[in-house]
């Protein structure tokens, strides 16, 4: 019996795919070696100490918005490199090597995906240029960090890594709450993109506990990943549609309701976003604020970000780019970011030898 219905052809796939270097190939090609494996281990160390409160310095995780150019990047890092050099008696410096971009509809996603910046998309070519590039940045003897947006990216980079972020969409996310619990570094976690810290105060706990759950393995195979929990979690306060959230006020509303949740009060302020009012130009002003405030006892605020490029504002794709400025948000120029560092360490230099006067007058 045959049938007169018709059988519709296949309709064509929608999705393509292209095979990109398993996480075990790429560090096979780009090995971290021995004496940048130990230090990443001391770097790990030193911020594990700083966000703990056991090392009273101040964390600063400073950089471009995004890099999209290595050569200007690693020009930024051997600046930033002989900065740190200046106030490391307070300040440890934190190079931010940010290769991936959340997008709110489309855009620029970041080097990992697009290296040449002409859509072509050459993600095989994106993961070499990213990788390589944090490994001459940690040649240069600055801890490296970066944002944790894709969690199946995040093998190919999380041995150079110091420290990371989770952002403000991706905070509430299982699966990255899952990833951070099985990295060996210190992590932030965003407050929401409301201002709210509720779902950041869920992730540091959900981060701190052991988990099993689905990913990939080094060789690229789907496997249950089983991981111990990160101890090393932190708040991230970066405003939200309301506004700042640097303030005193607001500082010390973080560090409560921290406390109330049984969490370890450790907050970084993002200098940048809503708390400088995306204007990239108020962020020594925020750091300013911060500094006030430790030297006026709070001691909850451990580490800062700023958002800082060769030179100052952002330029847009399309047309003939200028070296040293970003492609995406905003940012400080050089010199600015220079002065606005060596001028917080100098204050906590003053607030320290004033602190020590005080102590050895009532002695």
């Amino acid at each position: 019996m045959t049938s007169n219905l018709s059988i519709p052809a296949a309709p064509a796939s929608e999705r393509s795919s292209l095979p990109l270097p398993s996480v075990a190939e790429l560090k096979a090609r780009l090995p971290l070696g021995p004496t940048l494996s130990r230090r990443v281990a001391t770097q790990r160390a030193t911020l594990r100490r700083i966000i703990e409160g056991r090392d009273s310095r101040l964390m600063v995780v400073v950089g471009p918005c995004s890099i999209h150019d290595d050569r200007a990047a690693l020009d930024y890092a051997e600046r930033l490199a002989d900065l740190a050099s200046r106030v490391d008696d307070q300040l440890v410096l934190v190079m931010r090597a940010y290769v991936e971009k959340p997008r709110t509809t489309v855009g620029w996603k970041g080097l990992l995906y697009d290296p040449h910046l002409d859509g072509s998309d050459d993600m095989a070519t994106g993961l070499h240029f990213s990788r390589s590039l944090m490994r001459e940045i940690l040649h240069l003897g600055l801890p490296v960090s970066t944002e944790l947006l894709h969690p199946m990216a995040a093998g190919y980079f999380s041995d150079l890594l110091a420290w990371a972020a989770i952002g403000a969409r991706t905070t509430e996310s299982q699966i990255h709450r899952e990833l951070v619990s099985g990295l060996a570094l210190p992590v932030g976690f965003k407050n929401a993109t409301d201002g709210g810290i509720g779902v950041a105060c869920d992730a540091i706990r959900a981060a701190s506990h052991p988990h099993r759950h689905f990913g990939i393995d080094c060789d690229g195979h789907p496997a249950m990943l089983t991981s111990e929990g990160n101890p090393d979690t932190h708040l991230v306060l970066r405003g939200g549609r309301n506004g700042p959230n640097y303030d005193a006020q607001s500082v010390n509303d973080a560090r409560m309701a921290l406390e109330r949740a049984g969490l370890p009060a450790r907050i970084m302020v993002d200098c940048s976003h809503a708390n400088s009012g995306k204007d990239p130009l108020r962020q020594p002003a925020v750091l300013a604020e911060v500094i006030a405030q430790r030297l006026a006892g709070e001691d909850s605020l451990r580490a800062v970000m700023l958002e800082s490029h060769l030179e100052s504002g952002a330029q847009s794709l399309g047309a003939p780019l200028r070296y040293g400025v970003s492609i995406t948000d905003g940012c400080l120029g050089w010199d600015a970011t220079e002065a606005a560092l060596l001028e917080a360490a100098e204050r906590l230099r003053g607030g320290r030898l004033a602190a020590k006067a005080e102590s050895l007058m009532l002695s």
